[in-house]
């Protein structure tokens, strides 16, 4: 049988004084750094809850059944039904482009691109995130406003799709690479083929942070407004399913009346605004409910 080393009496005591001492240095250091983090969240919260709670002050006053339910009329009185209604056309069909190819591209770069192909691509994505919106517009612009020689909803539609396809490629790819390996060399040892253990092992397994990705280019698209002015232009009509003609939304309402003289179109600006903000929030809610309840069954299951 092996010795077992027992420690000397005087070595116990004397880790157990050090421990004593900078227990407390520890302890003020966790409050310290607590404190720290709690100020840090406070400071991020006042900018939201300021913004939210000013819009919605000003926006409240003008947000009646005339403004929900017509379009504008002249500088006294009308609404928006033109711009919900052009908003909630653009925004669907927009999404229906950008979210398969966005996932679809982030499947490539994180599956089947080679290292050295996925990182080009990648670094295109990454510029095409930051790019500027309004160049966005320009292209399609001349992509599709002067060859057909009009502004259409058409052009608006592309416009936001290309903005938010790379956000979704690039959440894709970073919410796939979070899948453990075992979860993958697990699927393709029982014989599965490659394209079905990515549509049906890895996607399902991301599926709630595929679909917070989707959200979050919705919202960047549904808030964008210098490319759908020099595409989609707006318009005081309302239109409904003619995608070749000009078409009004939110961001280009708020645009256009925040600049007029009239103290009802500018109040009209800021109930847009407030619409816009509910818009995003209820989408934000909807998809935290959603992948809520999906990981809690998976959890029971």
């Amino acid at each position: 049988m092996s010795a077992v080393a027992v420690p000397a009496p005087a070595t116990v005591g004397r880790v157990a004084r050090l421990v004593l001492t900078r227990t407390p240095r520890r302890t003020l250091t966790d409050r310290v750094m607590r404190g720290l983090t709690g100020v840090a969240t406070v400071f991020i919260l006042i900018p939201l809850v300021a913004l939210v709670g000013y819009v919605t002050v000003n926006a409240l006053p003008w947000i009646d059944l005339e403004f929900l339910t017509s379009g504008p009329v002249d500088f006294t009185r009308g609404g928006a039904l033109n711009a919900i209604l052009g908003s909630l056309q653009l925004i669907p069909l927009a999404t229906l482009i950008a979210a398969p190819l966005g996932i679809l591209g982030g499947v490539f770069l994180a599956e089947i691109a080679s290292p050295r192909l996925a990182n080009v691509i990648r670094f295109g994505t990454d510029v095409m995130v930051g790019l500027p919106s309004v160049v966005v517009g320009v292209f399609c612009y001349a992509l599709l406003v002067v060859p057909f020689h009009g502004y259409s909803a058409i052009a608006g539609v592309v416009a936001l799709a290309v903005i938010m396809v790379p956000i979704i490629a690039r959440n894709t790819e970073e919410i796939l690479r979070l899948v453990p390996a075992s979860v993958r060399e697990g699927a393709l040892a029982l014989g599965m083929p490659r394209w079905r253990v990515i549509l049906t092992v890895l996607v399902r397994a991301g599926l709630g942070g595929l679909v917070t990705g989707v959200v979050l280019a919705v919202a960047r698209g549904a808030g964008e407004t210098a490319p759908l002015l020099i595409t989609a232009l707006g318009s005081r009509l309302v239109n409904v399913g003619h995608l070749n003609e000009p078409m009004d939304t939110l961001p280009t309402f708020i645009y256009t009346n925040s600049g007029q003289p009239s103290p009802v179109l500018i109040g009209q600006a800021w109930a847009a605004a407030l619409i816009l903000l509910l818009f995003v929030l209820a989408a934000n809610i909807v998809v935290r409910v959603l992948t809520g309840r999906r990981s809690s069954g998976g959890n029971n299951r």
